[in-house]
């Protein structure tokens, strides 16, 4: 299995000179949707080896992937998060897949502001179910996005990030055995625990993945076999002023 792991387009938190302005769920900004516009560009043109040792004539559907042009993505999973959910509409459009949303791809911290030094972060709701099918109607939701909100609790410790990040690791493992080409669009600090998570690596901060806004991480997953790292933050559909 070929896994994409893309952090989302430039955010209006991303953004802010100061950090301590960040809203709870932030839309993209103009350059974000210029990124994620060249991120949708880049994964319906730019053509790959077929790493994952699948062979020619290997069919989904009606669709075969030594005759797609592009990444050849079978499947799309995002964040419940509107900067998650905006990204992935681009991609939507330009490969004609339905994304489904994964709620624990969200961000380290979930949906939360913050209340000030030495005060503890407050936890918000998140958008309701019926908030997110009324933007994003194609968009395939989990049962357990309901009218409360998809996070309503406390903010998330690095300790829950982590093991939130091998919980999602275990489950692509699982499926390490198909000919899926998986691409996951979500954030830069969930991502860097993910990707120690798939590596065997112990969590924290001893070590960061730094990941620019649209950078693409490509693994293969074999079953029985290692984790083939093939690239990390790649933003070469991004022109250097679009980098950020």
């Amino acid at each position: 299995m070929d896994i994409f792991i893309i952090r989302h387009a430039q955010s209006a938190n991303n953004a802010l000179p100061d950090i301590r302005d960040r809203e709870v769920d932030p839309p993209l900004t103009e350059l974000g949707q210029e990124q994620s516009k060249a991120l949708a560009q880049h994964l319906k043109t730019t053509t790959l080896d077929r790493g994952a040792g699948s062979g020619e004539g290997i069919t989904e559907g009606n669709a075969t992937y030594s005759l797609r042009a592009g990444y050849g993505i079978t499947a799309l999973y995002c964040s419940p998060m509107l900067r998650s959910l905006q990204t992935t509409l681009r991609v939507k459009e330009a490969l004609g897949i339905a994304p489904q949303v994964w709620v624990d791809l969200h961000e380290r911290g979930g949906a939360y502001l913050d209340q000030g030094p030495g005060q503890k972060p407050i936890g918000y709701p998140g958008s309701t179910r019926s908030e997110i099918l009324a933007r994003f109607p194609d968009y395939q939701l989990p049962p357990d996005l309901t009218e409360d909100g998809w996070w309503n609790r406390d903010f998330e410790d690095l300790p829950a990030t982590a093991g939130r990040a091998i919980r999602v690791a275990g489950e692509l493992l699982e499926r390490s055995g198909s000919d899926e080409r998986i691409a996951l669009i979500s954030h830069g600090y969930f991502i860097d625990q993910l990707l120690k998570a798939l590596l065997g690596q112990l969590p924290g901060n001893h070590i960061y993945y730094r990941q620019h806004n649209t950078a693409i991480s490509r693994g293969i997953l074999r079953t029985g076999g290692p984790i083939e790292v093939r690239s990390l933050n790649q933003i070469g559909h991004l022109t250097p002023e679009m980098v950020s």
